[in-house]
């Protein structure tokens, strides 16, 4: 199964929920304009980013004079794709000398993406480093070894407890010196309300800056899909004290809300750049918002349970 197919299958309650509304309603009236708000918020889309949406739509209907609301599909994802633009030079870090750091709140999947990271960029031929400067957490450094081993690229690691800045001084010293393109620093799972944590990571930044001037940084939070409007409020407390470059969101497998990638670009106007719908290393891929709406929007046949346990064992048998 390709990628886009595990997204539109991950994305599927949202996709037949949106759907629904386009093919239960023809005419375009009060009732029509809420119950798609209500449909957009329900799905993580956030208040003012559907606000933005339908007042939008509203504008169109009535300045082409469209009467039916099956038309009102395709403006809808206009305006979804209008707010959620990759600017052309998001991905300019690959080219260049670069310092990634990887931050966000533990158990969002921060050491399994940056070994998803890591695999892909050693496949396409770039040299890559891994910091080990998750020092704080049981089995951090040890769960980031086996994907340093699994993907073949190299490690800086000190013990369990090590000051974090140490791990990011030995790192970037030993990047500049080895001309690696990509060092990937994995941080602790930090609280936006733990000053002491923030602090950690402001004097990583200076470590870089002194040790490796000039070095391209890369700040990338990742986030859980799953949670919704938990994320974006993780996002917005992390860029209060740290420049985000960019978001990888993870776990889009069925369980998250699509929606929560629209709102967190168009509300905070950081680019998503990486999104995770799976497990294995190519779940891991480059954000196409087209392609993200177009699977958004996806019509799919909705079963009972009796159907779908039905064509399960249709499966089998074949």
């Amino acid at each position: 199964m390709g990628f886009f197919q595990r997204l539109k299958e991950g994305l599927m309650k949202t996709s037949n929920s949106i759907s629904n509304v386009f093919k239960q309603t023809t005419e375009i009236d009060d009732d029509f304009y809420d119950e798609l708000e209500e449909t957009l918020i329900s799905a993580d889309m956030g208040f003012e980013t559907t606000e933005k949406v339908i007042d939008d739509l509203r504008e169109k209907v009535e300045e082409l004079g469209i009467k039916d609301a099956s038309e009102c599909k395709e403006l809808v994802m206009k305006s979804l794709r209008d707010q959620m633009n990759v600017p052309d030079n998001a991905y300019c870090f690959e080219d260049a000398k670069t310092v990634m750091l990887i931050i966000g709140v533990n158990g969002v999947g921060k050491t399994t993406s940056i070994g998803k990271l890591a695999a892909q960029y050693k496949n396409q031929g770039r040299t890559v480093l891994l910091a080990a400067a998750d020092t704080f957490r049981a089995g951090a450094i040890d769960q980031l070894r086996t994907w340093a081993e699994r993907s073949g690229v190299d490690l800086i690691a000190h013990g369990e407890g090590a000051d974090p800045s140490a791990v990011v001084h030995d790192a970037v010293q030993a990047a500049r010196a080895r001309k690696t393109n990509i060092t990937l620093i994995d941080t602790a799972g930090r609280l936006h309300n733990k000053k002491n944590l923030m602090d950690e990571l402001a004097k990583m930044r200076r470590v870089i800056s002194k040790e490796y001037p000039e070095c391209y940084v890369e700040t990338l939070i990742v986030l859980d899909g799953s949670t919704g409007q938990n994320a974006l409020e993780q996002a917005r407390q992390f860029s209060t004290v740290t420049e985000i470059n960019g978001i990888i969101l993870t776990k889009l497998d069925g369980t998250a809300k699509g929606g929560i990638a629209v709102a967190i670009q168009s509300e905070l106007n950081v680019p998503v750049k990486y999104i995770g719908v799976g497990e294995k290393i190519d779940d891991l891929q480059k954000f196409d918002p087209d392609e993200y709406i177009n699977a958004l929007f996806s019509d799919f046949d909705l079963k009972s349970d009796e159907e779908i346990l039905a064509d399960e064992y249709t499966n089998k048998d074949e």
